[in-house]
């Protein structure tokens, strides 16, 4: 965490020329600033957009809604700028309140859009008000998609349509332009796509738990990146600006909306905070030379839902990565595929979470037996080691010297209880990262008084039980030779339980079964050492 802060506040600002500029401040229209390296300079690149994308207006204006009804969404788009502004997703709960439906898009409690255009000209771009052939439009028993047509105003004889298609069960939602050119000169326009949002983390959003908001971007050649807000304020973002494949997503926990342009197409990406305090992320590509006479479009699928690993992973390359588990991913998608398997076995995710720690623990048995026999050892020369501290009172460096005689004597290493669980500990915080970032468990019942295993257990009995379960631990350990440790040792159950009161109940099930089952082992093993020491003595 310090080194990613370091990071931060160290990188050197993107140097002027190599991304998008944004507007003046103040000026009430659209600002339509030119890059000054064509993405044509992007590898392979075949043609360029001429400019940036407008900034996100600070207030979004009014104008007819739109209502479309599908079997995943309930979404409003509105006449002002044909923004996509309000998206309900049918199968997910509200974070706050069970009884509603869970909105990802809205401009109520906070600000989260959807937002296309064209550049250059008069060409229609979000702050055109478009007109809306109906108000409402619901797809049909049967039909696998429904469409709505946006037309703008016709100047200078072009003519551009906006539609939006929506498709049975799928969360993608093709956004694209037609454009006829009914002049007597080619035009060459180029389209962004861009989402706009509040810095604001989502609601219900816990600050005891580390879960990102902010923008992601991937490409083939830099792969997955993550824009905090903070960095796009500061000018700090580094990311690329121009490729020939790759998406854009606002991520935030659990769901995430996303950009996903065809491959083998030369885009920008832009990511920016305009004046108003919205930040705006979004692509900008050609719609390609339409010569009078003709007509164009451009269609990019925006994907606006859960983070669904198996679905994400189909739909573009890297898409799935935005369940971040962080540098354990290479250890955390096998734990999730097996605790999926083990779900669709049990058909519960509380009890597939049992299982799948009660497997990882038989996996470490052998490591963590030696941890423990190590532990019991030392608990059985605690008398020994007490004798030496009244020996030595003070004299730190001689009770040292006296202790790594006695550990060699007793055949004792003092790692010898450290080791085992330090090569355990990246398979654990894997663990923990799995049941935190999956949205498959998110409002998924156990039994009995746990209803949600994504929130935390309302009555406190989990985390109560857990510190019990660690209080115990506690115990079976040998006490640590130093009075100030081992004062903390008996502090940290108090502390972690007081911490895990607030983690989600899943988390707090799975460091509950482990301790049991780690409370087991270690009894055993340690009334086994026990019960062999005077044996020994004898001999």
């Amino acid at each position: 965490m310090l080194y990613e802060a370091w990071q931060r506040d160290t990188r050197p600002p993107l140097q002027p020329g190599t991304g998008i500029t944004a507007p003046a401040t103040g000026s009430s229209q659209t600002a339509v600033p030119t890059p000054t390296q064509p993405l044509s300079a992007a590898p392979a690149a075949a043609s360029a957009p001429a400019a940036a994308a407008p900034a996100p207006a600070g207030a979004l204006q009014r104008g007819d809604v739109v209502r479309v009804e599908t079997d995943l969404y309930i979404a409003d788009i509105n006449t002002a700028g044909g923004d996509l502004r309000r998206l309900e997703l049918l199968e997910h709960r509200d974070t706050i309140d069970r009884k509603k439906n869970f909105l990802l898009l809205q401009e109520a409690e906070h600000t989260y859009v959807a937002q296309a255009g064209l550049i250059g000209g008069t060409l229609p771009n979000h702050r055109t008000k478009f007109t809306a052939s109906t108000n409402t439009a619901k797809l049909a028993d049967g039909a696998q998609s429904v469409s709505v047509r946006l037309t703008a105003p016709e100047s200078d004889g072009i003519k551009v349509t906006k539609v939006y298609t929506f498709h049975r069960g799928r969360y993608e939602i093709d956004v694209g332009f037609e454009v006829e050119n009914k002049s007597a000169n080619a035009v060459t326009p180029d389209a962004y796509f861009q989402l706009v949002r509040d810095g604001k983390p989502p609601e219900g959003d816990s600050a005891m738990l580390p879960t990102f908001t902010g923008v992601a971007v991937y490409t083939e050649r830099e792969k997955f990146l993550k824009l905090p807000f903070t960095d796009i304020e500061k000018g700090k973002a580094s990311y690329p600006k121009k490729s020939n494949d790759g998406w854009i997503a606002f991520l935030q926990h659990y769901f995430l909306s996303a950009w996903l342009p065809k491959a083998n197409a030369p885009r920008e990406y832009f990511a920016q905070r305009g004046d108003s305090g919205l930040f705006s992320a979004g692509v900008i590509l050609s719609v390609g030379k339409i010569e009078p006479g003709a007509t164009a479009s451009l269609v990019v699928p925006l994907y606006a839902g859960p983070q669904e690993q198996d679905k994400l992973e189909v739909l573009a390359p890297g898409l799935e990565l935005t369940v971040d588990y962080g540098w354990l991913t290479i250890i955390a998608k096998p734990l999730f595929w097996f605790l999926q398997w083990l779900y669709g076995l049990v058909g519960n995710w509380g009890t597939a979470i049992i299982l799948l720690t009660v497997t990882i623990k038989a996996v470490f048995y052998p490591l963590s037996a030696a941890s423990y026999r190590s532990m019991a050892r030392m608990r059985v020369v605690a008398p020994k080691m007490q004798k030496l501290k009244e020996r030595f009172g003070d004299d730190r460096q001689g009770m040292s010297q006296a202790m790594m005689e006695l550990y060699r004597a007793e055949k004792i290493n003092p790692l010898g209880g450290c080791l085992p669980v330090v090569v355990q500990i990246p398979v654990f915080i894997a663990l923990y990262w799995v049941l935190l970032a999956s949205v498959e468990l998110r409002h998924a019942p156990f039994m009995l008084w746990i209803n949600d295993l994504s929130n935390p257990d309302p009555w406190f009995v989990l985390p109560t039980l857990m510190g019990a379960t660690m209080i115990f631990q506690t115990y079976l350990n040998p006490e640590p030779p130093d009075p100030v440790q081992a004062k903390i040792m008996k502090i940290m159950p108090i502390a972690f339980s007081i911490m895990f009161f607030f983690f989600p109940a899943g988390l707090v099930l799975y460091w509950l079964i482990n301790n049991i089952l780690s409370i087991a082992q270690q009894w055993q093993i340690t009334r086994a050492t026990e019960n062999a020491t005077p044996a020994h003595g004898k001999k």
